[in-house]
């Protein structure tokens, strides 16, 4: 098994060290041999940006590029956008229920917490782009 994440693509812009990356991301089933009749196959067009020294010299807009992230980053990413809101909107819920508010309130309460992790999520997202990098194979 690969211990790496590896998407090609195709340059889309360079901007000092910062590459964007033209990706397209497929379902698992837009390869099968009947995707063009089925309606849950689905390929989305995304960008990524890579910081990369000395990316001015190798590289030129329109070439083709195999991003790729250490498999721990894609554990990373579902912890901090899945697994954390999941854990907070449970934990909130269950806490309003036990201070004897309605389920009305514990569940508009468990989807404002949202709010604020979201918010921190953005408020740091430089600490966060070290933690969640690609770089270019």
């Amino acid at each position: 098994m690969s211990d790496k994440i590896k998407h090609s693509g195709i340059i889309n812009a360079i901007r000092g060290e910062c590459i964007s990356v033209r990706i397209l991301q497929s379902s698992a089933c837009s390869g099968c041999k009947v995707a063009s009749h089925c309606n849950s196959s689905e390929t989305k067009e995304k960008i990524i940006e890579v910081n990369q020294p000395g990316v001015q010299s190798k590289y030129k807009i329109g070439d083709h590029v195999v991003v790729v992230a250490d498999m721990s980053v894609g554990f990373r990413a579902s912890i901090y956008g899945y697994i954390l809101p999941l854990v907070l909107m449970v934990v909130t819920l269950v806490l309003v229920i036990a201070c004897g508010a309605g389920e009305g309130i514990a569940a508009l309460s468990s989807l404002g917490i949202l709010f604020p992790y979201y918010m921190a999520l953005f408020l740091l997202k430089d600490k966060l782009k070290e933690k969640l990098s690609f770089t270019l194979e």
